[in-house]
């Protein structure tokens, strides 16, 4: 039996595929298109999940859609009469597209599959529900979802329980912790939908001195963990913009324009905002746990993504142990609703699986052979080497300060890179964090970088217990990796932190010694496991810098044209696509593209 998963319309469209409950491949559509968390319908998603299925659309059982979609014109509708007439533009920008094709969702679905099957939907916080329950290695557990906003839902939680999942209580719009924060990333000059990792990036350099005007003015907060947002604040109910003018008075000024400098209170309402957000998880997590006697708790919805919380949720909340979705936002509601179809509606039986997900290594492969031919055909100089020559090779290279672009294997599904496509460096290397942000990423130079750890050596580097698969765990670099600090830079503020070298391992060391953490087993990557040995036995280090190949504002690379082009115009040493090393230096120059790299060049 097939099921097609879809998720599409708002953002990161998206597309899976079950085989008699098995996960047979998953995408973001802006993989193919190559623009950034492309809402559009995933075309170019569903035809990559039939062709690695070796199946046409006929052959498909039942079309899963990832919301409702008469509830949310519902949601939109009664909040645009509650604003009149200040939503009145936003209203004439939105109807077209839902008239057109959004509010007949079936038959849209129908036009764009060409499919005459069975089509169902679910709701949004069931699917996001579904996505973290039944892939999780529990038989049995808890399950919270938290987000911006489905069709009503903002935050639910509920019980999962071998082939079926509950939901229990729900809070509502427009109270919701995603838009919240999402609030703040946009007055802190971030996009919205996209930049809430930044502004989680960015909280260390702050101190938390707005978090009792956020607890006093903007979100009243029970002891039980449910809460109301002061809309007074606020402006997305009419979707012109998320904050107002009040809200900017509260915090001293207008919001920063994204083209200008951070300042001092940039950093202080990211502290203060990722601090009250923390609160509220771990007292919706205390109830969650009192109410339904879980020992283990799963998280999906783009709230999950918040890895500073998930591993203050680890160290501090009452689940003994915890699952995050890997692809917690919306793109992982298209797996979500195939899921519940094949348990819940199908009733299908279930058994916990750790591997499931299989790694979240979900998405196209290249064969040896299609590498190569791309390459001989385009005249691209390369080097060959086998498994252990191609390790051997890439060791060394990062060992001598060289970044390194990473090509294997099929594609993470999920915002991470997972040592699929990965940009590699080495992390005891000082000056590794501002080349790759200014150099190699063109991105803020303030931004972290994760490592990636041999998961039987996670506890000698890190202050972490168990593995962490799907990076989606932040922890304290283990006290023996720390240098001790000076009275001068324990005082450090700001950017100033930037310059302080806090560990033997300053390229992955946060400004306050956190590090969001990769584990990797030799059985879900095995090349990947092997590269990592082979420097940890060169270097002593079982760590190595691991970051999505691609730059600021475009999608993570899928094809190995993508990964040549993305090599070619930065400042990436080598690139190993599949077996195959190449060199920057014996390459032919690269197309001078002026207009493509002053669109990611920083001030």
């Amino acid at each position: 039996m097939n099921i097609l998963g879809i998720s599409a319309f708002y953002h990161d469209s998206a597309a899976c595929l079950l085989r008699d409950g098995n996960i047979v491949a998953a995408a973001q559509e802006e993989r193919f298109t190559r623009v950034k968390h492309d809402p559009s319908f995933p075309q170019e998603a569903v035809a990559y999940c039939l062709k690695e299925a070796g199946i046409e659309i006929g052959d498909v059982d039942y079309v899963a859609f990832y919301d409702k979609p008469f509830l949310k014109f519902e949601r939109l509708l009664m909040t645009y009469l509650a604003t009149v007439p200040k939503g009145i533009r936003s209203f004439i920008q939105q109807m077209p597209p839902w008239l057109k094709e959004k509010l007949l969702m079936r038959t849209t679905l129908r036009k764009r599959l060409g499919y005459e099957g069975t089509i169902l939907f679910m709701t949004h916080h069931q699917s996001h529900a579904a996505s973290a329950f039944f892939p999780s290695p529990y038989q049995e557990a808890a399950i919270l979802t938290l987000d911006g906003v489905g069709e009503w839902a903002t935050t639910t939680y509920g019980v999962g329980k071998d082939n079926h999942i509950a939901i229990l209580k729900q809070i509502n719009f427009p109270h919701s912790i995603g838009l919240l924060y999402s609030a703040f990333t946009y007055f802190t000059g971030f996009k919205v939908n996209s930049g809430e990792y930044k502004l989680m990036g960015l909280a260390p350099y702050g101190r938390p001195v707005y978090a009792d005007l956020i607890r006093e003015k903007l979100i009243d907060v029970k002891a039980d963990g449910s809460f109301r947002l002061n809309l007074d604040y606020f402006d997305y109910c009419s979707g012109l913009q998320m904050t107002n003018d009040r809200f900017a008075a509260l915090f001293g000024g207008p919001r920063r324009n994204p083209e200008t400098a951070f300042t001092q209170r940039e950093m202080d309402i990211a502290r203060s905002i990722q601090e009250v957000t923390e609160e509220i998880i771990l007292k919706m997590a205390a109830t969650v746990h009192r109410e339904t006697g879980m020992k283990n708790l799963v998280l999906a919805g783009g709230v999950a993504l918040n890895c500073v919380a998930n591993g203050r949720l680890l160290r501090e909340g009452p689940f003994e142990n915890i699952w995050i979705q890997p692809a917690a936002g919306d793109a992982g509601n298209a797996l979500g609703c195939a899921l519940y179809v094949w348990h819940q509606i199908l009733k299908n039986p279930r058994t916990a699986d750790a591997r499931r997900q299989n790694a979240t290594y979900l998405g196209p492969w290249f064969s040896d052979d299609a590498i190569r031919s791309y390459l001989d055909e385009e005249k691209i100089p390369y080097e060959r080497f086998d498994e252990e020559g191609l390790c051997d090779r890439v060791a060394d290279l990062m060992s001598a300060g060289k970044v390194v672009g990473w090509f294997q294997g099929r594609m993470e599904f999920g915002p991470r890179a997972l040592g699929a496509r990965s940009i590699l460096g080495d992390p005891r290397n000082r000056a590794m964090q501002s080349v790759l942000n200014l150099k190699i990423k063109f991105r803020e130079s303030f931004r972290p970088f994760a490592p990636t750890v041999l998961v039987e050596r996670v506890s000698d580097v890190f202050e972490l217990d168990r593995e962490s698969p799907y990076m989606l765990l932040v922890a304290d670099v283990s006290g023996k990796h720390l240098r001790s600090l000076t009275p001068e830079e324990r005082e450090a503020q700001g950017f100033a932190k930037l310059k302080v070298i806090r560990s033997d391992l300053p390229a992955i060391t946060h400004v306050d010694n956190s590090a969001r953490i990769q584990t990797v087993d030799r059985r879900d990557n095995p090349r990947y496991y092997r590269l990592i040995e082979r420097f940890c036995a060169k270097t002593g280090c079982p760590v190595i810098i691991n970051t999505s190949f691609n730059v600021r504002g475009e999608p993570i690379v899928c094809t190995p044209q993508d990964a040549y082009r993305c090599f070619m115009r930065t400042n990436m040493d080598y690139l190993a696509l599949g077996p195959f090393v190449l060199d920057k230096a014996l390459q032919p120059a690269a197309p001078q593209d002026d207009a493509w790299r002053q669109q990611y060049e920083l001030d």
